[in-house]
């Protein structure tokens, strides 16, 4: 049984280091039109009704997470950066790049979100 958990241990910190995560899902109600929702890792967006986006929850200008959703834009309140929910693309500063999109996946009811393979 040590053995088995050490080597779980082991799994999880290695692919921890390459910098996979695990998805992240939601059910596809709980995502409004025209608006997102912040998870841990990831935003999930409706920006209309059936399409579905994702993106990393990281700000791209210091790497801190975006925590507000604000209709159709999501904010980093750490230094004010608003991103468009539809596309990632930023609305004002001091980021200089949009989100990073990342991939999504429809299970059925559920929306998962994931870094690309």
């Amino acid at each position: 049984m040590f053995l088995l958990g050490t080597a779980t241990t082991f799994a999880g910190a290695f692919l921890a280091a390459c910098g996979e995560e695990a998805p992240e899902e939601i059910a596809k109600t709980d995502v409004p039109v025209g608006s997102a929702v912040i998870l841990d890792k990831f935003i999930i967006a409706q920006p209309t009704s059936g399409q579905y986006v994702a993106y990393s929850s990281v700000c791209p200008h210091q790497q801190k997470k975006i925590t507000k959703v604000e209709g159709e834009t999501v904010k980093c309140t750490a230094h004010g950066s608003v991103f468009n929910i539809a596309d990632g693309s930023l609305v004002s500063g001091p980021a200089v790049t949009g989100m990073r999109e990342v991939e999504v996946v429809d299970a059925g009811d559920k929306v998962q979100a994931k870094n690309p393979s």
